[in-house]
Formats: C-alpha cells, structure tokens, sequence
C-alpha cells in the first residue's frame, strides 16, 4: 500500500511568550491566554515566508527519505499565506530541492487542512501509477489581528510528507474526508487579518467535522479507540484537541504526545501535519496513529497509520521535531509586531 517514504519539518528559531501578548492588551489579556493552553508560540522572522518554510521542511523531507528528488513526480504546497496571490510557492520549492522539471506542481488552500489534502492527492497519483513519489506540504505564517484571540495562537511552521510505495516508513492504511460549507473562519482577497465566527469556531465547526471524520474512519475500518496506540488532531489551540479526545473517549496518554501547539502555537497547514511528525519521531514500528486534521470552511481528512520497521533505518537523519521546538530565541511583543508588519494595522 501507498505509504509515507519521508517527511521533514521547520519551525521558526523566534518564539513569543503568550503572557508577555497578553500584557500589551490590558486585564483580559492573561485570562484569555491561559484558557487557550497556548504558553508561547513561534514567529517568522523578517526573511522566512510560506516559500522558505516549505523549502527547508521538504530539504529534510529528501534527505530523510535519502531519495532523488528528481522522482518525485508532484509537489503540492497547501497553506492560507502563500507570499503571492498570483505565483505558486510549489514551484519555488521544485527549484530549491533540485526537483523535475517535469513535475506537476500546484498551491493548495483549504485554511488548515489544505496539506492534508496535498497528501490524499498524492496518494492517489501513486497508486494510480502517474508518479513514483509526490510531495505533500503544509506551511503557514498565520496571522492574527492584533489584540484578537487569535493573536495568542497564530504561528508558523511547516512540515513536508513524500508519498511512494517503495519501502515506505509508515504506511496509510486509510483515509476519509468530511466536508460541509461551515463558515467559521475566512479572509478576504486583500485583508491583512482573518475574521471568526467566535464560539461559532468550536461548534458546529471544529467538533462536529473532526468528530464526524473520526466516526467515519472508525466506522469503515471496523475499529475501535482501543485499536490505536496514538492520536493527533487539528491543535488550533491547546484546549480543542484534548476536548475532541475527552469526546471520543481517547485516554490522555495516547493524545499529549502530539500536543505541539502548547510550544509553538497554531501553525495552521502544518499543525496537524507536525503533530504527526512529532508522533513518527517516537512511534515503535507496528504503532498505530489515528490523525485528523481540521480546515476551516469547513472540512476534516483523517488518516489510519502503521509505523513500519523501516522508519528504524532513517532516524537521525534530520532535525526533530523537538530539536525545532527547543531551538529558539525569544522576542519581545516590539519585535514581534515589527516582524509580522502589524504596526500598519494599528494605525
């Protein structure tokens, strides 16, 4: 079966305090980040995009891999910050790992799922025998209005899955998708910030897709909780996720492992994909992961993953997942705004 051959992650070396957000906006400020469980975040600093982080995620992503990126026969960039409205970021990625100039290559948008989405393309291109392997990405630099709950959450990283058959490190037994038009989330062509749907955001938006998703997977396998060693779902803060698990009757053990977001925040198209990640990182060959991501607008892919023996013979390639979250360099909220250009914002 079509499998994960390789996959690569990069987190921004900045990071941001949630409390010291919280301090610039008066009283509100610490109650409300103390109730997302988001303790600091990751910034881009002024020379990293979407470009660059899917560039270095997917450089990992080969090298782990230890294929030839020239067979890699699609490459696909989901996000909601591609750096150009017109101007794919796929095809900046193509030249940057030495790819096929006789790839397909497209951008993606389907806010936090769209590298999800990247993944189930790809994996179809693979069985379907147009490609040998295809590389998935979500990457974002999200943004938050200034002073909105958002801005304690919304951060940047992104992680990068090659899709093959050959001796894959983790095999994709599964997947399914649920998809209603839900506008919770949404940004306009030209606006700097997002807009929310508030309390709209959890239901009927977060809970009812990822729980709907997650039914579905478990229905079409014939599965149970219990069936699965570890579970990674969409992190847009630190609260839903463990809270769709408390729904589900996932335990607590088989879910904190892949809780990323506590540490960088909400990198949007690579949250769950890093949460994942950080699950291969750790995972014992036969391990079985339950993921499911979550895109406003609305939508859930979700995912049945068996680690395989093989994934013994690539660790140590590249950087962690932990290695990123622990190489970091903290901001205060001055630089912060400067380097996410917010300041024009509060004019």
């Amino acid at each position: 079966m079509v499998g994960i051959i390789g996959y690569g992650v990069y987190i921004p070396r900045y990071r941001i305090k949630t409390e010291d957000i919280a301090a610039v906006w008066g009283e509100d400020g610490p109650k409300l980040a103390k109730g997302l469980g988001v303790y600091e975040k990751s910034v881009p600093g002024p020379d990293e995009d979407v470009a660059t982080i899917a560039t270095e995620a997917a450089r990992n992503a080969v090298k782990y891999a230890r294929i030839d990126p020239k067979d890699i026969g699609a490459i696909y960039v989901g996000s909601e910050s591609h750096p150009y409205a017109v101007k794919p970021t796929g095809t900046i990625v193509l030249e940057a790992i030495d790819g096929s100039h006789e790839s397909t290559c497209a951008d993606y948008e389907f806010a936090c799922k769209a590298g999800t989405a990247a993944i189930q393309t790809c994996m179809g291109l693979v069985q379907s025998k147009m490609i040998k392997y295809g590389l998935a990405i979500g990457a974002d630099t999200a943004q938050g209005r200034p002073g909105d709950a958002l801005e304690y959450s919304a951060a940047a990283g992104g992680a990068a899955y090659i899709i093959g058959e050959d001796n894959p490190v983790a095999t994709i037994e599964t997947t399914v998708s649920f998809t209603t038009d839900t506008p919770d989330f949404w940004r306009r062509e030209g606006e700097d910030f997002p807009s929310h749907g508030a309390r709209f955001t959890g239901e009927p938006a977060y809970f009812r897709h990822i729980g709907s998703a997650a039914r579905l997977l478990l229905e079409k396998t014939n599965t149970t909780i219990e069936d699965y060693d570890y579970f990674v779902f969409h992190m847009p803060n630190g609260k839903f996720p463990v809270n769709m698990g408390r729904q589900l009757g996932v335990p607590k053990e088989k879910l904190q492992e892949s809780l990323v977001v506590r540490k960088i925040g909400n990198t949007y198209s690579g949250s769950a994909m890093i949460g994942l990640a950080r699950i291969l990182d750790i995972a014992e060959p036969g391990s079985k992961i339950f993921a499911v991501s979550y895109g406003s607008g609305a939508g859930s892919d979700a995912f049945v993953i068996r680690v395989e023996k093989e994934i013994e013979k690539h660790r140590g390639e590249v950087p962690t997942v932990d290695d990123y979250i622990e190489r970091k360099k903290y901001v205060d909220y001055a630089t912060y705004a400067k380097y996410r250009r917010k300041i024009k914002a509060l004019a």
